[in-house]
């Protein structure tokens, strides 16, 4: 196993293993961990090439430092890839090569299921470190995350929805869901529920089908999902959906969802102000797999009634970055980005005092 540094500029330690036994070929960012060690999540994705990975994993590790903060989880941001077909790569060696590698960074990376990545792969992982959590459980951890960070989304458009329009009532609005995957699918539940009118697309149409056909949404396709007329957007899939393409398209009132890194570049968050649409930003949004994870560590281990109380705080969070934007008139995403470091600096403060 070869694990060498990568430096990269405002991160603690970026670090690349390539395993030529096991076939692992991985990336570790830990961005910062004032409050805590860095949690982060695991993805398993085909990137086309490591300067991709790379992008995508140091972009990651910074919005959960934030994410994080935000949601006062006491921990700090770390996130971790590996490169390849989840298809057809998967094994418990590489999974326990993985965990040798997460193992490495000496308790100050700590993993967890995100894409790609089952309760399965993660106890293959932990046979290489005991840093991992999202174990089930019957094994002391918090059980698959999926559905909280669902259940926690679905809090935060209620905020996001109270903010705009005065009530957190959904009845009636149209809300298109991008991606409905193990998150997005239980949101568009969720929102059905509270008696929304779900719209719903994913690349995978066999899925689409699926769920119309099982919960009665009305569907588009992932092409041209862009072109329905909605009043609250929240995509649910890859990172970067918001840019310089999309805004012009965007109908909708409200973007709100569980996609990490929503934003292509900063200024895109500006724009989206500009045209009047409110932009709920990811990483409060989406808080609640890492809050409900977080849990575990706990004094007398994870118990879901604690971590179903700072769930529902989510909706504070994202009040208190609204009105941080509306007095200082900048936009929501300098807004919880300086929430965030406020909350990091004033940590600092208590180490030093």
């Amino acid at each position: 196993m070869e694990i060498t540094d990568i430096p990269v500029e405002g991160y603690e330690r970026v670090a690349r293993c390539i395993d030529q036994e096991s076939g692992l070929h991985a990336l570790i960012a830990v961005h910062d961990t004032t409050l805590g060690p860095a949690l982060g999540g695991l993805r398993f994705l085909q990137y086309e090439s490591e300067e991709d990975a790379l992008f995508d994993v140091v972009r990651l590790a910074r919005g959960m430092t934030r994410k994080s903060a935000v949601a006062d989880t006491g921990l700090g941001g770390g996130k971790s890839v590996i490169i390849g077909n989840p298809e057809t790569q998967k094994s418990p060696e590489l999974f326990r090569a993985m965990g040798r590698f997460v193992d490495n960074f000496g308790g100050s990376y700590i993993t967890a299921e995100d894409m790609n990545i089952s309760i399965a792969d993660l106890r293959h992982v932990r046979e290489g470190t005991p840093h991992v959590t999202g174990l089930s459980r019957e094994e002391g951890g918090s059980g698959n995350p999926s559905p909280y960070t669902a259940y926690g989304c679905v809090v935060g458009i209620e905020a996001a929805a109270k903010h705009r329009y005065g009530s957190t009532d959904l009845s009636g609005k149209r809300i298109l869901i991008q991606g409905v995957g193990a998150v997005g699918g239980e949101m568009a539940r969720l929102l059905k529920e509270r008696g929304a009118d779900v719209i719903i697309c994913d690349i995978k149409e066999d899925r689409v089908a699926d769920l119309c056909e099982e919960f009665g949404y009305r569907s588009v396709s992932e092409e041209n999902h862009l072109d329905e007329e909605c009043d609250i957007y929240a995509p649910c899939a890859r990172g970067a959906g918001i840019n310089d393409e999309t805004i012009p398209r965007l109908t909708c009132d409200i973007v709100a969802g569980c996609a990490n890194n929503m934003l292509l570049e900063p200024r895109h968050g500006d724009e989206l102000g500009q045209r009047g649409i409110l932009y709920a930003p990811d990483y409060v949004v989406n808080a609640a797999g890492i809050i409900n994870v977080s849990v575990e560590r706990h004094e007398g281990g994870y118990v879901e009634e604690v971590a179903m109380e700072k769930i529902h705080r989510i909706a504070e969070n994202l009040e208190e970055v609204f009105q941080l934007a509306e007095e200082r008139g900048i936009g929501t995403h300098t807004a919880a980005q300086l929430l965030a470091e406020l909350r990091i600096e004033r940590a600092k403060a208590q180490r030093t005092s």
